[in-house]
C-alpha cells in the first residue's frame, strides 16, 4: 500500500487547496518533507493522523490527547483547524483528502482508495468522512455500517490501519524512546494489545472467540434444560457486564472532557487573577508551577530515601546496646563453633593429668607442696593449648548461649551495625539536608504562586476568586467520580473473569456428557487445532521477533555484542508483552539504564522488526528525526533504518539541525522525492518541489542557509 497524494484545503497553516505527489521509485523509498519551525510540518503529520481517525486521533498520540485536553474537547480542538485567512474571507469549511495505491481488498479490485474527512465549523456537529473506491462510492462502505459506527471508519480501521497499530507508523523519533521505557501494566496491556495486531495475532484470537460462540450455541441444543439455562444466563450476564463496562468507560470520557472543560475555565480565571495582580506573567507563573512539581517529585523521591532510613534510627540510638549484643553475638558463634573442640582439649588435659599421676604413684614421689602442684597442672594445660590447639579462641567462663542466631541472622545483624557505625549517619545528615532544602524551596515557590492570585479586596477579583475555587471543587468532585467508575469496572471486569471461567467449566461438563453432531464435533476440533496453532504461531512470532530485534540492533548501535540476546515473552493470555534484552554474559540489561542514543536506537529496532515481521503494507511518517543520534548511529539509521523500514517513508527534518548536509548526502541515493514548506505569509504555507540534488540548494537560497 502506498499514498499517492494528499491533499490539504484551508487546514491550519495550509490556505486553499495544497496537493503533495508522495509516491516513490522502486530503488528510491524516502520522501524528504523539510521547512522552517512553524511552517507546518507537524501540521502536515497531524492533518494525516485526523484524516485517517477524527476523534479518536487521541489514541495514536499523547500530544493529540494533550492538545484535545488543552482546548476543553475534541470539538473545540478542531474547530481551530480552520486556517485563518480563510476564515476571515468568509469561508467554513476545512478538509484533508488521502489517497492510496495498490489497496487490497478481499473480493475487490480496486486501483485507487480515496478517504476524505472534512469539517464545517457553522453546520457540523461532527466529521464528515467519504470513502470512495476507484472514485466512487462503494456499497461495501454501507455494509460495514453498524448500529454505533459508521462504515467508513470501519473500513479504515479493517482495511487500510487500525487505530491500535497506528502509532507506530506515524511517530516522532524522539518519543519513540518511551518504547523503552514502559513500566505500569496499563502502559505493556496497551502496548500488548498494539504488538498483537502488528504481529497478526489479534485476528486469530478474535477467530477462535467467534468458533467458541459458535460452539456455545450446539451446546445449548443438546445440554440438558439446567445446563441450556445456567449457559445462557452466563453469557447474558458476560454480555450485560461487558455492557455496564462500556458505558461506564463512555461516562468517564464524558467526565474528563468536562473536567478538561473546567480546568481551562480555572486556567483562564486565575490568568485574569494575575492581571489583577500585575505582580506576574502567565509565562512566569507556568515555569514556577513546573519548577513545583519537579521538586515535589524530588521530595517524594528524597522521603522515600527518609522511610528507608527510619527502621535504622531506633538502632543507632541504642548503639552501645547494639555493640554488646554484638560482642555476644561473636562470642555465642565462637562457642558454636569451638564447642567440640574445647571439649577435646579438657578431656586430652585430664588424660595427660592421669598418666603424671600415675607415674608419679609408681615412682613413689610425693609433691606436698599444693602450690607447686597447681603450677604444673596450670603449665601442662596452657602448653597443650599453645603446641597442639593454638588457634582455640579463650572465650570468658560467663558467657552464655542467649540469641542463637543462624548464620544469616547475623550476617544481617552485623551489616546493620557496621551501616550504623560507618555511614549511617553521614547519609542520614544528608538525606535531611536535602529534604529541608527541597521542602524550603516548594514553600518558597507556592508562597509566590499564592502571591500571584492576590490582589485588592474588591467585589470583582472576589468572584474571580470564587468562581475559581467552585471550579476547583467541582473538578475535585469529577475526579472522585472518575476513580469511583473506574474502581467499578475493575470489579465488573472481575466479575467477567470469573463468569467467564464458570463458563468455562460448564462448557467442558457439557463436553463430557454430550454425544456431539457432526458439525459440533468439527467445530471443537477446530478450536483445538486453531489453539495448537496459535501458541506455535506466538512462538514462531516470539522467536522471529527477537532475532530481528538483535539484527536491526546489531546493525545500528556501535558497541559491538552489547546486546547479544533479544527475548520476547507473551503471556499466554496475550494481554502482557515483555521484551528482556541481555549483555555478553546472559546478564538482563535494565533498558531505563540505556543512553537516550541507545533508547532511541533500541526503539527504532523494535519498530523497524514489527513492521519487517507483520504483514502489514504501510508508508512509516517520521517527525524530527536524527535526534540524540551521535555520528556514528546517525550514519547506521540513515543506512539501515530509513531505507528499509518501509517501502515509503516520509521524513520531516530540521536542515542542519536533525539532518545536517552531510548527513542527507548519505541518504540522498534513497530520496526519491524531496520538498520544502515555504511561509508565503503569517497565515499560508505551500510545498516546493525540488529535486533530490537541487533540494539543498533551493533551500540555501530561500532561506539565505549555509
Amino acid at each position: 500500500m502506498y499514498i499517492k497524494e494528499i491533499e490539504l484545503n484551508n487546514f491550519r497553516i495550509y490556505k486553499g487547496v495544497n496537493r503533495i505527489a508522495l509516491l516513490p521509485s522502486k530503488d528510491k523509498n524516502i520522501i524528504v518533507i523539510s521547512g522552517k519551525n512553524g511552517f507546518g510540518k507537524t501540521t502536515f503529520l497531524m492533518a494525516l493522523v485526523w484524516c485517517l481517525y477524527g476523534k479518536q486521533m487521541e489514541k495514536v498520540d499523547e500530544l493529540y490527547e494533550k492538545e484535545i485536553r488543552d482546548k476543553g474537547n475534541y470539538t473545540k480542538y478542531i474547530s481551530n483547524s480552520l486556517n485563518r485567512k480563510a476564515y476571515r474571507d468568509g469561508e467554513t469549511e476545512f478538509s484533508v483528502s488521502i489517497t492510496f495505491s495498490d489497496v487490497k481488498i478481499p473480493d475487490i479490485t480496486c486501483n485507487e482508495v480515496t478517504i476524505r474527512r472534512s469539517y464545517n465549523i457553522i453546520s457540523s456537529t461532527a466529521d464528515k468522512v467519504e470513502v470512495l473506491i476507484d472514485g466512487r462510492h462503494n456499497e461495501l462502505i454501507d455494509d460495514l455500517t453498524k448500529e454505533n459506527q459508521r462504515g467508513e471508519e470501519i473500513f479504515i480501521r479493517d482495511f487500510i490501519l487500525p487505530i491500535e497499530i497506528a502509532k507506530f507508523f506515524f511517530f516522532d523519533a524522539e518519543k519513540i524512546v518511551s518504547l523503552a521505557e514502559v513500566a505500569s501494566n496499563a502502559q505493556r496491556q496497551q502496548l500488548s494489545k498494539a504488538y498483537s495486531e502488528v504481529l497478526g495475532i489479534q485476528k486469530y484470537e478474535d477467530l477462535k472467540a467467534n468458533l467458541e460462540e459458535k460452539q456455545d450455541e450446539y451446546r445449548r441444543r443438546s445440554a440438558k434444560p439446567e445446563e441450556k439455562e445456567e449457559l445462557s444466563q452466563l453469557s447474558a450476564d458476560i454480555s450485560k457486564t461487558s455492557t455496564r463496562i462500556i458505558y461506564l468507560q463512555n461516562q468517564i470520557e464524558d467526565l474528563r472532557h468536562e473536567k478538561n472543560q473546567k480546568e481551562k475555565e480555572a486556567d483562564e480565571i486565575q490568568r485574569r487573577l494575575i492581571r489583577e495582580g500585575d505582580k506576574m506573567s502567565v509565562e512566569e507563573l507556568n515555569k514556577l508551577k513546573v519548577d513545583r512539581d519537579k521538586l515535589e517529585q524530588t521530595k517524594t523521591d528524597v522521603q522515600d530515601k527518609l522511610r528507608n532510613l527510619l527502621d535504622i534510627i531506633p538502632f543507632a540510638l541504642v548503639g552501645d546496646i547494639l555493640v554488646c549484643v554484638s560482642e555476644q553475638l561473636h562470642n555465642e558463634r565462637v562457642i558454636s563453633e569451638q564447642k567440640f573442640r574445647q571439649e577435646d582439649v579438657a578431656e586430652k588435659i585430664d588424660l595427660i593429668r592421669a598418666d603424671i599421676e600415675r607415674e608419679r604413684q609408681k615412682s613413689n614421689i610425693i609433691i606436698d607442696n599444693v602450690r607447686i602442684r597447681d603450677f604444673y597442672e596450670e603449665q601442662i594445660k596452657r602448653l597443650v593449648k599453645k603446641y597442639f590447639y593454638s588457634d582455640l579462641v579463650d572465650v570468658p567462663d560467663n558467657v552464655k548461649i542467649l540469641h542463637d542466631f543462624s548464620s544469616s541472622e547475623a550476617n544481617e545483624f552485623n551489616q546493620l551495625v557496621n551501616t550504623i557505625k560507618h555511614s549511617f549517619k553521614e547519609t542520614f545528615s544528608q538525606i535531611n539536608n536535602e529534604y529541608s532544602s527541597v521542602k524550603n524551596q516548594i514553600d518558597s515557590i507556592s508562597r509566590k504562586i499564592r502571591d500571584a492570585e492576590k490582589s485588592a479586596e474588591d467585589e470583582h477579583v472576589a468572584k474571580l476568586r470564587n468562581d475559581k475555587e467552585t471550579l476547583d471543587h467541582q473538578i475535585m468532585s469529577i475526579e472522585k467520580d472518575i476513580e469511583a467508575l473506574s474502581m467499578q469496572i475493575g470489579e465488573l471486569n472481575n466479575q467477567n473473569k470469573t463468569f467467564k471461567q464458570k463458563q468455562e467449566l460448564l462448557r467442558k461438563r457439557i463436553d463430557e456428557s454430550t454425544f456431539y453432531s457432526e458439525k459440533e464435533q468439527r467445530t471443537k476440533q477446530l478450536i483445538t487445532e486453531l489453539q495448537s496453532f496459535l501458541n506455535l504461531f506466538k512462538e514462531e512470532k516470539k522467536k522471529s521477533l527477537g532475532e530481528k530485534m538483535l539484527n536491526s540492533l546489531n546493525l545500528l548501535l556501535h558497541k559491538q555484542n552489547f546486546i547479544t540476546k533479544v527475548d520476547i515473552d507473551i503471556s499466554l493470555s496475550g494481554d502482557d508483552i515483555d521484551i528482556v534484552l541481555y549483555d555478553k554474559n546472559g546478564s538482563i540489561i535494565d533498558k531505563s539504564s540505556l543512553s537516550m542514543g541507545e533508547r532511541q536506537m533500541y526503539a527504532s529496532a523494535l519498530l523497524s522488526s514489527l513492521v519487517d515481521e507483520s504483514d502489514i503494507e504501510f508508508p512509516v511518517f517520521i517527525d524530527s528525526p536524527m535526534q540524540k543520534f551521535d555520528e556514528q548511529h546517525a550514519e547506521n539509521i540513515i543506512k539501515h533504518f530509513y531505507p528499509n523500514v518501509s517501502n515509503q517513508v516520509v521524513i520531516f527534518p530540521l536542515i542542519n539541525k536533525e539532518l545536517t548536509e552531510k548527513e542527507y548526502c548519505l541518504l540522498k541515493s534513497k530520496i526519491s522525492k524531496a520538498y520544502l514548506i515555504n511561509n508565503t505569509t503569517t497565515d499560508s504555507s505551500e510545498f516546493i518541489e525540488a529535486t533530490p540534488n537541487t533540494f539543498l540548494e533551493i533551500y540555501k537560497s530561500l532561506y539565505n542557509a549555509n
